[in-house]
């Protein structure tokens, strides 16, 4: 199964030079990266970067991520993916601008 990560342009060419995604501010905060399913994913952008530009959004094979990823109720009851470690940039496989929608939300795919 794929799962998302959305972040900024600049958040993700640090990464890179790194090799590796500590996380954004809020997924420091709570002490996990934040992901979404395909299906979740269009409602994170909605809810949670309304409004912003200059965004990617990552694709990653969740089987990839081993023990650190574990699926946990969030949003209305919903199983989310939760990375307990760093993203490491290679096991992202695309990379996509998320530009800003009509409503001013991000689109997603």
């Amino acid at each position: 199964m794929r799962i998302y990560k959305i972040l900024s342009r600049a958040e993700w060419t640090a990464a890179e030079a790194a090799g590796r995604f500590q996380g954004s501010a809020v997924d420091l905060k709570d002490g996990y990266i934040h992901f979404s399913t395909a299906a979740q994913a269009q409602e994170t952008a909605r809810r949670h970067f309304a409004g912003q530009t200059d965004l990617v959004v990552l694709e990653i094979e969740a089987d990839d991520l081993g023990p650190a990823l574990r699926w946990e109720a969030s949003r209305g009851g919903d199983l989310f993916p939760h990375l307990y470690g760093p993203l490491e940039t290679a096991r992202v496989l695309s990379v996509a601008e998320a530009p800003l929608g009509p409503d001013g939300a991000p689109v997603i795919g």
